[in-house]
């Protein structure tokens, strides 16, 4: 039934990049169960570019957790209100964990447009300044490898680019800690997750049943550019529904049917005796 509903609620866990090596559209349950697969994986030893086109590997963060967004500089609803989510939650975290205690990443995967210049840029308008914030660009072919790394997953479409909305913890040991969907990223989400790296703690195994329900939040919210943040996709509801009397319409029917020449094959039977 999870897979059904997560199906039937689409691919709007996004706003996202073109790559030819992703579907052309990107399934929400398909995305999650990859999101989820990498949880407890080491991170390859990956090289991008800072603002400053100078090489950041991504090792040099190790010693400390490291909260990594994927972004687009071409997006101008999603990846603008993640990134400022994002910002908002680690502004109101608590005095213990303050930005020397962690890293954060934002990387933009749309190669070549994202270049160093262009996440430089991005950081600008949105007035990214903390100490401890990088923007990166990696090599447009090491994309597809980075992406699989962080269990992150796009595809295009006619209107543009969708794309998982994720921020990935990672431990200080370079591990794939946890994964804070949509817009679920607040400051008590990060906080708990960055204390227990913070410990030493193992990364947690995935709870199917609250991670379907924040899953199905996703699926079902969509941007509102008249207030700049998501809202509930009700339509979604009334799709859902439409669908569910179709098929019991057409059960009925297929019902109806069979029960009729049931009567009429015993009619028959009376009448040859």
């Amino acid at each position: 039934m999870a897979r059904g509903l997560l199906a039937a609620a689409g691919a709007f866990i996004v706003a996202g990049s073109a790559s030819a090596e992703n579907p052309s559209t990107l399934q929400a349950n398909t995305a999650y169960r990859a999101s989820q697969s990498v949880i407890g994986d080491m991170l390859g030893e990956h090289v991008l570019l800072d603002r400053a086109s100078q090489p950041a590997p991504l090792s040099r963060y190790r010693g400390k957790p490291l909260v990594v967004s994927f972004v687009y500089t071409g997006c101008f609803e999603i990846c603008p209100t993640s990134t400022r989510t994002l910002q908002q939650a680690l502004q109101a975290l608590p005095p213990d964990l303050d930005e020397s205690r962690f890293n954060v990443v934002s990387i933009g995967f749309n190669q070549p447009a994202d270049s160093p210049t262009a996440m430089r840029a991005f950081a600008a308008q949105h007035r990214v300044g903390a100490a401890n914030w990088d923007f990166l660009s990696p090599p447009p072919d090491a994309v597809a490898a980075l992406a699989r790394d962080f269990g992150f997953t796009w595809a295009a479409t006619p209107a543009g680019i969708d794309h998982v909305v994720q921020y990935t913890l990672i431990s200080a040991e370079g591990r794939v800690f946890q994964q804070i969907y949509g817009p679920g990223a607040t400051a008590e989400a990060l906080a708990e997750p960055l204390r227990q790296m913070l410990g030493g703690a193992e990364p947690p195994a995935p709870d199917l049943i609250s991670e379907f329900a924040r899953q199905v939040r996703i699926v079902c919210t969509v941007y509102d550019p008249n207030t700049g943040t998501y809202r509930f996709k009700y339509a979604l509801l009334v799709e859902i529904a439409g669908g569910a009397t179709f098929l019991i319409a057409m059960l009925w029917l297929v019902g109806s049917e069979w029960r009729s020449r049931r009567a009429l094959k015993r009619r028959l039977r009376g009448l040859r005796n």
